[in-house]
């Protein structure tokens, strides 16, 4: 593992451009609008969550494993595999990579059909209709469009040492720490180095609990600030998008729109 993040597979070869981004996704901008395929992102998000909680993952883990999510398709349509598939296929792999410990596939394929059963039964009215096989299976692919990239640099270590620096208390930690499970449902985290984002988030906390007296300190960083606020700004929309959103009324349909994989040849 690169100790350092500027030589990591994830600074050279996963900090993507915003415009790559849009043009591998104009597939399924055909079928859904943007605001729709940040919404299914956010379901999915949630999902892979749930699911983390459940398994009782360290939220590193959690946060690794929407980060793979994400990445598959930044370079695949959602046709290429079922998000349903692809969730625990990230846990399962994220487990791995975080030294978490490996989760038993029965373990987690009962953890599935119980979370769609209680907690989504609203998107599926099917029961989770994978096993152990297609997940192992989905692993392998999951692997190959990663290229073997699966060290993944989160903003929690930056965000610990900033607000450490800052002198400042717990409950600013807590408001930047839940910020930065929010940008998960974002693209920041393709688009940004960690401690950008971490810096950001921060900056929002201290907006929300009104310290003026940090600005001051923000404005000393040694850090692109042009960049600092497109993430603002990103997370922001979010919450913009997200107050509006009746999921539980909506996501069905959104789910309908999205283009499927076609059926396994019949052997």
């Amino acid at each position: 593992m690169a100790g350092n993040f500027w030589q990591s597979s994830h600074s050279q070869q996963w900090i993507l451009d915003k415009q790559d981004l849009l043009r591998e996704r104009q597939h399924d901008l055909l079928a859904l609008n943007e605001d729709e395929y940040q919404k299914v992102f956010i379901f999915f998000a949630n999902v892979i969550q749930v699911l983390g909680e459940q398994l009782k993952l360290r939220q590193q883990v959690i946060a690794t494993a929407t980060v793979y999510f994400k990445r598959f398709y930044a370079r695949n349509s959602l046709k290429n595999i079922d998000p349903l598939l692809l969730a625990p296929t990230c846990i399962l792999l994220a487990s791995k990579v975080e030294e978490f410990g490996v989760i038993s596939n029965s373990r987690l394929i009962s953890i599935c059909q119980s979370a769609i059963k209680t907690k989504f039964s609203y998107a599926y009215a099917q029961e989770f209709p994978y096993r152990t096989n297609h997940i192992l299976e989905c692993e392998f692919y999951l692997l190959e469009n990663l290229d073997c990239c699966l060290i993944v640099y989160q903003p929690y270590r930056p965000l610990l040492q900033l607000v450490q620096d800052m002198g400042q208390e717990d409950q600013l930690l807590t408001l930047s720490w839940r910020i930065v499970n929010d940008s998960l449902r974002t693209d920041v985290c393709l688009l940004y180095p960690p401690y950008q984002i971490a810096i950001a988030c921060l900056q929002i906390a201290c907006v929300i609990l009104q310290k003026d007296a940090t600005k001051q300190w923000f404005a000393e960083l040694n850090v692109d600030l042009d960049k600092v606020q497109e993430i603002v700004r990103a997370i922001v929309n979010l919450y913009e998008l997200w107050k509006d959103w009746k999921e539980k009324d909506e996501i069905q349909m959104l789910l309908s729109k999205i283009p499927k994989p076609k059926p396994p040849p019949q052997r």
